[in-house]
């Protein structure tokens, strides 16, 4: 291995023997042979395996490919699913979609401490694969089996709510089946993505543009994947909820036997133990020592040796984080005092004396702040196309020629056909040339990349008003007996199509700045960050639901949103109000980038050459 490359160890605890699909010899301490070009350097009991890079993308990439045709396969038609088969009315289907949504979301901050403090992301993504197998088994069987859900009834029935209500017993089912998903979830989406960055070398040019690329080939994999599941899955899910079923639970499977296939080129990371326990300590030890004083400049802290910076240790951990003036008062946690160190070196008590490393890291959470919470409102403009777009699509022409029907559920498809038709470009043509204009990796900054993202969410928005108002218009003037507005449902293309691009710039640019402004051993700590992002749009959305609803149908009104028919609402309020608060969350992303330092760009505060990022 090159000098200075990643140092990554394979420990013999981290050959999963509990795996029987596969010979013992693949999970043996030792390698079979010391030829074996992926093995530097053969201990008995560890092993330092040099990263596989791209060649280990097929089988993480297989196995996302199968993992998110199955989960997405299964949520993109879902809204329907509730409405038609277990007769929920739509605010009520919608608020159980968004809160489980939500949830699931949130579920990645906890598999990320699992990972990080016990299991290794291996592990972690071995075990949750299986739960989410098994719950999308269980969801299966809610459609299968007849006493799991309730009796069918007349499209009739269905229009003017006379339909019987699922039992306690068949949502119990049903909530077991959401709950295994939401398991699954947790372990696997904070993991996916810092297992596939392990692969490659990030002190290499090779290594650190393969990332790059990875991120942006990740998402077009991704984006891809879904639009089969919202065009071929959704669509036999509308003749037969079984098999549409079935076929994601099938191709989980799959996913699972390629994930293992990998495990012999794949590099382990040893978990480092709780990120979140080196946070609270950090805290509490500042607070301790609030009183002393700190050196007037780093240098005179590292000559007189006051602040504790001992070599950095872990399989994990590449470099060191460059020390800041930033949040100046948390560096009093690294402060030395007399009696504080063991004849090795170590703290004698780590709630009174961190590291410069603990603390840095822990600033890099406190940067990162501003920006996530201005993730939640783009995301909740993306998230209202899984309930209330199928709404819409459901009281429009949906029909392309005299048979064929457009499935509601399918017409996100729209953005992630506009997501997998932008990113090549972007990956191969713009980025290329924005590097030879701004000298910068990207093209552009990560958070430049964000903001362009946000104005498409707040257009999308806008759109989206418009044409729903044309859309209730007509259905109102029509007057059918189904509600059916007679105007083709590719009307909703112009917000869809909006909506990709929001997702192609900001969605990514997320991704991308989780994995680059954080340190390596929390790459799954900052991926969860990005889910709880979702998670926090969805419920944000959920509760806007309730508060408008319940502001704007007082007094016998009928407000903006109906249980029964959309007709009767004022959807279109809804999504100016989205698309208002979205123009103000752009102006605060404004500010906060405006603050914000990119990881190792500044020193100290003092110093005239601190660059701060200016969205232009």
């Amino acid at each position: 291995m090159e000098a200075g490359s990643k140092d990554k160890i394979l420990k013999s605890s981290n050959h999963p023997s509990w795996v029987f699909c596969f010979p013992s010899k693949h999970f043996s301490s030792t390698p079979s042979t010391t030829k074996d070009p992926a093995f530097i350097g053969v201990d008995s009991k560890t092993i330092q395996r040099k990263p596989a890079g791209w060649k280990a993308m097929p089988y993480i990439l297989g196995n996302e490919t199968f993992e998110r045709l199955a989960s997405y396969g299964l949520t993109a038609n879902f809204m329907v699913y509730l409405l038609s088969h277990y007769h929920m009315n739509q605010i009520y289907a919608a608020n159980l979609l968004t809160i489980w949504a939500g949830t699931t979301n949130f579920a990645p901050l906890i598999g990320a401490f699992l990972s990080d403090a016990y299991l290794g992301r291996f592990k972690t993504l071995a075990y949750t694969s299986f739960i989410s197998f098994m719950g999308l088994l269980v969801l299966t069987l809610t459609a299968a089996i007849p006493d799991l859900y309730p009796p069918s009834c007349t499209p009739e029935q269905l229009q003017h709510g006379q339909c019987i209500c699922p039992s306690k017993s068949q949502l119990g089912f049903l909530f077991l089946a959401l709950g295994l998903l939401t398991v699954g979830a947790g372990g696997i989406r904070p993991c996916s993505i810092p297992f596939g960055v392990d692969q490659f070398d990030p002190t290499t040019d090779e290594g650190e543009k393969g990332i790059t690329s990875f991120f942006n080939w990740y998402y077009f994999s991704f984006t891809v994947v879904i639009m089969i599941a919202l065009t071929v899955i959704v669509y036999i899910q509308g003749l037969s909820w079984v098999w549409g079923f079935a076929i994601p639970t099938f191709l989980m499977f799959c996913a699972i036997v390629l994930f293992f296939a990998g495990t012999r080129i794949y590099v382990y990371i040893q978990p480092d133990g709780s990120v979140f326990s080196g946070i609270v300590q950090v805290f509490v030890a500042a607070y301790r020592k609030r009183k002393l004083k700190l050196p007037s400049s780093f240098e005179n802290a590292v000559d007189e040796h006051v602040l504790y910076d001992p070599p950095v240790k872990g399989s994990s951990i590449i470099s060191k984080i460059p020390y800041t003036d930033q949040f100046r008062i948390l560096n009093k946690a690294a402060i030395k005092e007399d009696g504080g160190l063991k004849p090795d070196g170590t703290p004698v008590n780590k709630w009174r004396l961190c590291s410069i490393q603990q603390v840095e890291e822990l600033k890099c959470i406190i940067r990162a702040m501003p920006i996530w919470v201005s993730g939640i409102i783009c995301f909740t403009a993306i998230v209202q196309q899984h309930t209330f777009t199928v709404l819409q699509a459901l009281k429009m022409n949906r029909h392309l020629g005299p048979k064929f029907q457009i499935p509601a559920g399918s017409l996100s498809v729209i953005s992630m056909i506009t997501i997998a038709l932008w990113l090549p470009i972007y990956d191969r043509i713009l980025v290329p040339n924005l590097r030879e204009i701004t000298k910068k990796e990207g093209g552009i900054t990560i958070l430049q990349r964000m903001g362009i993202g946000l104005c498409f969410s707040v257009f999308a928005m806008i759109a989206a008003g418009f044409v729903e108002k044309k859309r209730r218009e007509s259905a109102v003037v029509a007057a059918r007996p189904d509600g059916i507005a007679p105007i083709t449902v590719l009307w909703l293309a112009l917000q869809l199509v909006l909506m990709g691009l929001a997702e192609a710039f900001n969605v990514i640019g997320q991704i991308e700045f989780y994995n680059k402004e954080f340190p390596e051993h929390m790459l799954t700590v900052s991926n969860s960050l990005l889910h709880c992002s979702i998670g926090a749009a969805f419920y944000f959305s959920s509760f806007l639901v309730a508060i408008v609803h319940e502001k704007t149908s007082k007094n016998g009104r009928s407000g903006w949103f109906d249980n029964k028919n959309i007709n009767n609402g004022r959807l279109e309020n809804f999504y100016f109000l989205i698309g208002g608060l979205g123009a103000a969350n752009f102006i605060y992303f404004l500010f906060v980038a405006h603050l914000y330092r990119y990881k190792g760009s500044a020193i100290h505060d003092d110093d005239v050459s601190v660059k701060k990022v200016v969205l232009v």
